[in-house]
């Protein structure tokens, strides 16, 4: 994939307005498409590989450019006629303008490259995608402002804080949609404020909402700067005259200067303080803050495929790091005779016990902590899993986690990833511990219609 690292000692071969005609070469992690004049890259909204188009240069820095399209002199026979405009532009869904098969072959080809940049010769399966692959994600987290002196909601427009007031997010599911659109009007019709980031003046910062794709629970979340909620009860009759599936009412607080969308407080204002899903057979308890896949109709395959993959016997003790709620290590709980999940989120793991005890299952052990100083506190304390399973967030596994799990001597280390720049780093250190990598690498398309790509590596141990 495109990335701008080279380093140009002569002046930048454009300059800003000028107009110039080229081929598409690439697509960047950010979906943007890439010409190159003199070798010199230029980042485009819009414009996807095999086309050729006249830009119009927008902004010069010293290794790289960016421009929009003028004209589409040849058009890719992978180009979405009519594409969701709006999705593009904000980056909401940067890949709606690629036909889906191209979707899928570019995130194959995504992984496959950056385990080559590490000088990793790996297999990489085709990406398994979707049969609908828009209209999937069951949680949004929208930003409030203040537009033309009305409460908006929406996407923030591509590398800016301007808010692109937007009521059909294309990848999210409708009822989710419909369900921040209601509150909107609510608030707007109550008179309450957005937050200004600017004056650090007003009420509401973010809406959330948050919807079982089985159990058709509803939740929605008020995120303010402030500490008490203007008019909560009224609020609360309304939405529940307008959102008939409506099961939890929260507020929640956030107050300090942070890009960090929800605050540690919340207030329940109607309903339960929950909600509740399914996933592979088991009930999973929802709270505001907890970390639940956005995807669940792919999260059961993917977690089924890993499952398969790391060949679990019942004999079998297991670790999950990283185990949040508990969906890794409770899909897999009957599988095994034990498994060990770690999470630094204490209430992630309040929640994790009280699915365990909901679904009737004995044979797990949740424990709160950084993942990286649990794992090698367990290999200190001689715990010897025959499989570990990691599903880190995109800043991947330090060092120290890699350390312990080669230490503990798994015979199966499971490595679910949503980064595979990361996945393919840490996997240079994984094999030097004494793993090779059995059969090929699994792209699973969790993300629809963006660049993101989830991964399954297995790891098996290197047998002296």
């Amino acid at each position: 994939m495109a990335k701008a690292n080279r380093v140009y000692p002569q002046k930048a071969p454009v300059t800003k307005n000028q107009e110039v005609e080229g081929e598409v070469v690439d697509i960047t992690y950010q979906g943007m498409g890439v010409v190159k004049i003199d070798n010199f890259p230029i980042f485009v909204v819009d414009a996807i590989p095999g086309e050729v188009v006249r830009l119009g240069i927008t902004k010069v820095q010293k290794n790289f450019a960016f421009g929009r399209v003028i004209k589409r002199l040849q058009e890719s026979p992978n180009r979405v006629q009519n594409a969701n405009q709006i999705a593009i532009t904000t980056g909401i869904a940067p890949l709606a303008n690629l036909k889906y098969a191209a979707q899928l072959e570019f995130k194959q080809r995504q992984v496959a490259q950056l385990f080559k940049k590490v000088n990793l010769d790996v297999e990489v399966s085709p990406t398994i995608g979707m049969a609908d692959p828009t209209k999937y994600r069951n949680k949004a987290q929208v930003p409030v402002q203040t537009i033309n002196g009305q409460l908006e909601t929406g996407f923030y427009r591509r590398g800016s804080h301007n808010l692109v007031p937007v009521e059909d997010f294309y990848i999210q599911d409708p009822k989710v949609d419909e369900a921040v659109t209601v509150t909107r009007d609510i608030l707007r019709d109550l008179g309450l404020s957005a937050y200004d980031e600017k004056t650090k003046k007003g009420v509401v910062r973010h809406i959330m909402a948050r919807r079982g794709y089985y159990s058709h629970e509803l939740m929605v979340v008020i995120v303010t700067n402030t500490k008490r909620l203007p008019e909560a009860e009224e609020i609360a009759t309304r939405l529940r005259a307008k959102l008939p599936e409506l099961k939890s009412f929260i507020h929640n607080i956030n107050h300090d200067d942070t890009n960090v969308i929800m605050g540690q407080w919340n207030e329940t204002i109607w309903g339960a303080d929950d909600i509740h899903d399914q996933l592979m057979g088991k009930d999973f308890v929802i709270g505001p803050n907890s970390f639940y896949q956005v995807n669940p109709q792919t999260t059961a395959t993917l977690y089924t495929l890993a499952a398969e993959k790391a060949g679990l016997k019942p004999t079998d003790i297991a670790v999950d790091a990283y185990s949040g709620i508990g969906t890794i290590t409770l899909s897999i709980a009957d599988k095994v005779k034990h498994v060990y999940g770690v999470e630094v989120v204490e209430n992630a793991v309040a929640d994790a016990e009280q699915n365990a005890r909901n679904n009737q299952i004995d044979n797990v052990t949740f424990v709160t902590a950084d993942a990286p100083e649990q794992m090698v506190a367990w290999a200190a304390e001689g715990l010897q899993p025959n499989v570990v399973f990691v599903d880190p967030p995109r800043k991947g596994l330090t060092a120290e986690l890699i350390s312990a799990v080669a230490a503990m001597a798994p015979e199966t280390f499971v490595y679910i990833s949503c980064n595979p720049a990361t996945l393919a780093r840490d996997a240079v250190q994984i094999l030097a511990e004494g793993f090779e990598i059995e059969g090929a690498v699994q792209p699973l398309d969790q993300f629809p219609q963006t660049t993101h790509v989830e991964t399954i590596t297995v790891f098996k141990r290197v047998k002296a």
